[in-house]
């Protein structure tokens, strides 16, 4: 009898090698977990994580002798940790790993809204250079003031790449960081009001929903882009929208929703949006890392050793 479940949608890839390394019991979400038998259920002693539907004290509840839950990501809002501290169960995350991916698509997001490319890039494909002539001016991106709305691992990934781009940098964190003379801001909205981009880059969960207000909007300004690649809780998506329509704010670049897969279709109106399908660190090669390293965090606690990245 197995002594590990795997819950969520791996990959065909990740779902041999967790396969191979543990013959686990695999479900699609935990919400299935009730289905097994209570022989089953009992010898699950760790839990491998891909998902963002909730994973919750009643899930757990239904695991009594789980030790740990491994989570695919470095985001672990969807897991109740404060539950699973309570019941003694331990939380793994894949920090790092991810974190060029992350940093790489929120700089090409920039871009990508700034200078307009996906729709210059239609507008060749179409044959409108060749018909009507030149695409439009549009908006320099170098050399701006770029705020970083969270400066951990990924944050600081951003700030760094945005560095060569002649960027004059500043950002809010939870506490001031050191840094090369970047520059703090005590809140987001005081932040938001002294620069033009604002790139999202906090963690998810309840302390952080709506971080990107009404009133941080407003600050950005009528020339202000908004790049978000943490999750889609952090920013109020009806005042973005209001924004977005108004002309509040030049534009934005969202990797992620409030209700991803399913997107507001109102985002689809805007021209000046770019919209990622929550892909940020969706490469072959640092997917395979955050796998191995989830896998890892099961080996080790299976066999009695450290936990490589404990979140609790």
């Amino acid at each position: 009898m197995s002594k590990v479940i795997a819950i969520g949608n791996y990959s065909e890839a990740d779902l041999a090698k967790l396969k191979e390394t543990f013959d686990p019991v695999f479900l699609a979400e935990t919400t299935e977990i009730d289905s097994l038998d209570e022989a089953t259920r009992a010898g699950i002693t760790a839990a491998g994580f891909k998902g963002h539907k909730p994973f919750g004290a009643e899930a757990m509840d239904l695991l009594p002798n789980l030790g740990v839950i491994a989570n695919f990501g470095v985001g672990y809002d969807s897991i109740n940790v404060a539950a699973a501290s309570e019941r003694d169960i331990r939380v793994t995350n894949t920090p790092d790993v991810l974190n060029d991916d992350v940093a790489d698509l929120a700089v090409a997001m920039l871009l990508m809204c700034g200078r307009e490319m996906e729709h210059a890039s239609q507008w060749a494909r179409s044959g409108s250079w060749a018909e009507k002539g030149e695409y439009r001016l549009n908006r320099k991106v170098s050399g701006g003031r770029a705020g970083i709305l969270g400066l951990g691992r990924i944050g600081r990934e951003i700030a760094e790449r945005l560095v060569p781009f002649k960027m004059d940098l500043h950002y809010w964190s939870r506490s001031e960081k050191e840094t090369p003379g970047w520059t703090y801001h005590d809140s987001p909205e005081a932040l938001a009001a002294a620069v033009d981009y604002l790139i999202v880059a906090t963690v998810g969960g309840k302390a952080t929903e709506n971080i990107v207000s009404k009133e941080v909007l407003e600050a950005l300004g009528s020339r202000g882009i908004l790049v978000n690649i943490s999750r889609g809780s952090t920013v109020d998506e009806e005042a973005l929208i209001a924004a977005l329509k108004s002309g509040g704010i030049y534009g934005a670049g969202l990797d992620v929703f409030v209700n991803e897969p399913k997107i507001d279709a109102r985002f689809y109106e805007f021209d000046n949006v770019v919209i990622q399908p929550h892909q940020g660190s969706g490469t072959v090669e640092t997917r395979a890392a955050m796998a191995k390293l989830q896998r890892d965090n099961i080996s080790a606690f299976l066999a009695g050793n450290d936990l490589l990245t404990p979140v609790n």
